[in-house]
């Protein structure tokens, strides 16, 4: 089985890409993690734009927002490998312990499908994604800067195969 961490974004900082790598480089191959980049949508001068009060930065129409929504889900959804299980990362999804995402991972390894991941951008998932999605996995009610979901991600993931290896990386509470 393959993950593929699908994320909206590129350039990220280093630290991103190192915190990445290290976890990923840690899951043998068998558990293998890839990340898959998608350029998010432009979000340059002529798209329209609320008018900013004193001191405000403008704010995207709802209508705007919603074609950079649905621009960058259709490019998400490209990337999805076929008869993968799309998961997608949604603070409305459900929340998982480290011993139900182990046990998740269990499931997702004996089940042979390779897994997507998919992250949206700074303004989400797009409904097509959401809708894509057979499963919906929140991290956290709090909100991650996206970068940081990477790094979380491939850390808890880790985490979880090494719960379901006996490893002591995990020492939950007993």
């Amino acid at each position: 089985m393959r993950i593929h961490l699908l994320s909206v974004g590129r350039r990220m900082p280093a630290w991103v890409e190192a915190g990445f790598d290290e976890y990923a480089k840690r899951l043998p191959s068998s558990c293998a993690l890839s990340l898959i980049e998608v350029e998010p949508a432009a979000r340059g001068k002529g798209l329209g734009r609320s008018r900013a009060k004193a001191g405000q930065r403008a704010q995207l129409s709802p209508a705007a927002r919603a074609r950079l929504l649905a621009d960058e889900g259709e490019r998400l959804l490209k990337a999805v490998p076929s008869n993968a299980l799309a998961i997608a990362l949604d603070v409305r999804g459900r929340a998982w312990s480290t011993e139900a995402l182990a046990a998740e991972l269990e499931g997702w390894l004996a089940s042979g499908r390779d897994l997507a991941l998919l992250v949206g951008g700074p303004d989400g998932l797009a409904d097509a994604c959401l809708a894509r999605a057979e499963r919906h996995w929140s991290l956290s009610p709090l909100t991650f800067p996206h970068p940081l979901v990477r790094v979380i991600l491939a850390e808890q993931l880790y985490r979880a195969w090494t719960l379901i290896q006996g490893h002591p990386y995990h020492r939950g509470a007993e």
